[in-house]
């Protein structure tokens, strides 16, 4: 039996009061359903500014009613103390996944992106330490390791950041480490790289590459590649993350010393080969696509080049293993965006 299964037993016999911010997004409803259908009680918050109703929903739809009578919403901003507050208030494990994505919507809108990623985790972070919560478990963000060569990404050696966002996912490690250190609150960061999965939107103008692909081909549109293709990421399906979640939460660690994980499988994969692997799951109900190639066009600005996690750390001190490689993930992300184009998603 892994770590992560015996942990999953051992919530199940003693449930604990979890708080979900950013609840309404794509990997706080992916962390919801999994709490939930352990047993667990989850209080959640978002502001619907990147989240949607229909996340909820569906979470709804997934969990039996009984479960679902565990969860208890607040519609407010992170932004705000005094909901912070509110919602902290009796749990014993914060998962904050509450912030502004995207690289460039930070360049468009910096001030935007520093007061929810700063303000608002700051927020969030003085709430739990005023409520005596056990642990404060927070997304942190490969983009931290900014301009630095080396791979793969080990948690010691970052670089210069290099767009907004890095700037305050960076920012958050530093209070994170402060106030463990000056408050004596468990802090534990999860430098996510590239997560996808159900629930991930393929609409708007800062949608991620996999549900934009996805959704591209469906409807027929052209599917763009910025650069050469050649740019490599370690893809990490959602059910990577919630485990690492979970893991982080219930793990005891020294209260004085904060710590980071990357989140990620270990492997890269290249935009062409990314593209390769989604056009032919896509073809197998549309065959129609077997022969579609993509467009190429300039970088984009703030992009690293090539990104690989090294996750001995996160495996040895957690027990983390990654239940799905980017082949076992896009299949389920390829089931759900399918089940989005059949209306029944």
């Amino acid at each position: 039996m892994s770590r992560y299964q015996e942990v999953q037993a051992e919530l199940e016999s003693n449930p604990k009061i979890w708080l979900v911010t950013g609840v309404a997004g794509f990997i706080g409803s992916n962390l919801l359903e999994a709490l939930l259908n352990l047993g667990q009680v989850v209080v959640g918050i978002d502001n619907f500014e990147t989240g949607y109703q229909h996340n909820l929903d569906q979470v709804s739809q997934r969990v039996s009613s009984e479960r679902w009578a565990r969860f208890r919403f607040v519609n407010a901003d992170i932004r705000d103390l005094n909901a912070c507050r509110d919602v902290v208030d009796g749990v014993d494990f914060v998962l904050h996944q509450a912030a502004l994505g995207s690289v460039p919507r930070s360049l468009e809108n910096p001030a935007g992106t520093n007061s929810t990623n700063i303000d608002g985790f700051l927020n969030v972070l003085i709430a739990s330490r005023d409520a005596g919560v056990k642990r404060f478990i927070y997304a942190a963000s490969s983009s931290t390791y900014g301009d630095h060569p080396g791979l793969p990404k080990v948690e010691a050696q970052i670089g210069r950041p290099l767009s907004p966002y890095a700037v305050t996912k960076y920012v958050n490690e530093l209070y994170a480490e402060v106030f463990s250190r000056c408050y004596g609150i468990q802090t534990t960061g999860l430098r996510y790289f590239n997560v996808f999965g159900p629930r991930q939107d393929p609409d708007g103008a800062y949608a991620a590459v996999i549900p934009r692909w996805f959704a591209s081909l469906l409807r027929g549109e052209k599917v763009y590649i910025n650069g050469d293709g050649e740019t490599s990421r370690d893809f990490c399906f959602v059910a990577n993350a919630v485990q690492a979640n979970i893991l982080a939460a219930v793990t005891e660690q020294d209260d004085r010393k904060a710590q980071v994980y990357n989140v990620a499988v270990g492997h890269r994969t290249t935009l062409n080969q990314l593209f390769e692997h989604i056009r032919d799951l896509v073809s197998l109900s549309h065959p129609s696509l077997a022969n579609v190639k993509p467009e190429y066009r300039s970088f984009r600005a703030g992009d690293v080049r090539h990104s690989l996690a090294d996750i001995s750390k996160i495996s040895s001190s957690l027990g983390y293993v990654p239940t799905h490689s980017i082949e076992k993930g896009l299949k389920e992300a390829a089931s759900f965006y399918l089940s989005l184009e059949s209306g029944n998603g």
